[in-house]
């Protein structure tokens, strides 16, 4: 009890420093020695983008090939979606075709490697503008599959050890991510208190 009540009496000086630290800091409720980690959608949208274009084969038939996604931010949600223009081609058409890919996603923090990774993904649609009923049908049922492949665990963002060493030699440790219109922010909390040995019962 006396660690917490001492990082929240110090919270002011903690968000003081952390806004020293970097543009990437944000202090966010000191009143209760809460700080976040603040990312924006430019550098999202970059990790991203990183990853297009992608091509996947469908039964030898023909190619789907994901251009570079356009990220949104969906703080109702507090997911991220993208929406991922796609091409379908091959040798089972006769001619090519431009199609849409809209997928959604929550985000987890990942300690071994301090990453924000895309997770609990949401396909709503893979549509193609004037394709056949049935070959449109057939693509449908490739949307979790193209997600997976795609988009599941992405690296999003990685903070290096020196972005932690300031919140973390003050006992705080990523907990929260929220997503805002403008990108994410990692709040961070007082790290648990560790357990007092107990004495050895004499025998």
């Amino acid at each position: 009890m006396k660690r917490r009540a001492l990082l929240k009496a110090g919270a002011p000086l903690v968000a003081a420093r952390l806004g020293l630290a970097g543009a990437a800091w944000l202090a966010l409720s000191p009143a209760h020695a809460q700080a976040a980690y603040k990312i924006s959608k430019e550098k999202i949208q970059q990790a991203v983008a990183e990853r297009f274009p992608r091509r996947y084969p469908v039964r030898n038939l023909f190619d789907i090939t994901l251009q570079t996604p356009l990220l949104r931010m969906l703080p109702e949600q507090n997911r991220l979606g993208v929406q991922t223009p796609v091409d379908l081609a091959g040798q089972a058409l006769n001619q090519s075709y431009k199609g849409m890919f809209d997928v959604d996603f929550g985000l987890r923090f990942e300690p071994s490697d301090l990453s924000i990774r895309a997770t609990q993904l949401k396909v709503n649609a893979l549509r193609f503008d004037n394709l056949a009923p049935g070959i449109a049908a057939l693509l449908s049922t490739y949307g979790p599959q193209l997600a997976e492949q795609s988009l599941q665990d992405v690296v999003l963002h990685q903070l290096k050890p020196a972005d932690l060493a300031l919140p973390d030699g003050m006992g705080l440790q990523p907990d929260k991510i929220t997503v805002t219109a403008q990108g994410i922010a990692i709040s961070f909390v007082p790290k648990p208190l560790s357990q007092p040995l107990q004495p050895a019962q004499a025998s």
